[in-house]
């Protein structure tokens, strides 16, 4: 890798990001120190510039760096999704978990956010007790040990990207237990199109968990809001209420409610 020029390193910001956003195009991806050291820049400048960046739709802000946005997201492997968003769905996961009532039975699905809302139910009451079926393997593995939950997952084939159990398998699991609640994340949410996934197998199994289920709840943080990814799993008139981040747009917000359903934001 060559040093940065000098051109680079005095240039102006917008200068600057636009020489970042090529720099992420030609690699893929790339660190903050990474880009601080070939820039000759600071990492909060860095990191200033990437959230430009992320805002403009030039790059996919993560934890740590940026990817470039020919990367699709529905090509990105779990670790590199968990790292986008992070402060959002961990407040999404907390908004949810006020949502499941004691002896509920729930699904959360193998979304990201969907762990987040995991990791809130492990911090519930001493007494308490849900029953939760996914399909995640994170999740089944993380909440196992938690006194009062029994966690029943889904059977199928893995899907490494995901970390998720795909398939009809599953379908046996949701036919013996009264589900209340269902907690699903998407790949991207539109009211024309609803909840939308980036494969049909995946969506395959979320159709069966909105079946499944009472109620059924979006968890889906701003960045999906707007998009639309290549199956629906759920029109937006079957969703009891979306869970989101203060970043959500407002219209959109509105329509929802003025069809009745609950919009609950963090912010």
């Amino acid at each position: 890798m060559s040093p940065a020029t000098g051109e680079e390193k005095g240039a102006f910001a917008d200068e600057r990001q636009l020489a970042i956003e090529r720099y992420v195009e030609d690699r893929g991806r790339a660190r903050v120190t990474e880009l601080a050291a070939h820039f000759g820049v600071s990492s909060v400048t860095i990191r200033k510039d990437l959230d430009v960046l992320d805002d403009r739709g030039r790059i996919l802000r993560t934890h740590g760096g940026a990817i470039a946005p020919r990367v699709r997201r529905g090509d990105l492997t779990y670790e590199v999704r968990d790292q986008m968003q992070r402060e959002e769905k961990a407040a999404i996961g907390a908004l949810a978990a006020d949502l499941v009532g004691d002896g509920e039975s729930i699904i959360i699905d193998a979304s990201t956010t969907g762990l987040y809302l995991a990791r809130e139910l492990m911090h519930r009451s001493a007494g308490q007790s849900i029953t939760l079926v996914t399909n995640s393997i994170r999740i089944a593995s993380e909440l196992a040990v938690r006194p009062g939950i029994s966690v029943l997952l889904m059977g199928g084939r893995v899907r490494g990207r995901s970390m998720s159990l795909v398939g009809q398998l599953g379908d046996a699991v949701l036919e013996r237990v009264n589900v209340q609640k269902a907690f699903l994340g998407a790949a991207g949410f539109t009211l024309e199109e609803g909840l939308t996934e980036t494969t049909e197998e995946e969506a395959l199994i979320k159709r069966a968990m909105v079946a499944a289920a009472r109620e059924v709840y979006a968890i889906v943080d701003s960045s999906k809001w707007g998009r639309v990814a290549s199956a629906t799993f759920c029109r937006a008139e079957a969703i009891r209420g979306v869970v989101t981040d203060a970043a959500a747009p407002a219209e959109m917000m509105a329509e929802l409610e003025g069809k009745g359903i609950r919009v609950m934001r963090h912010g």
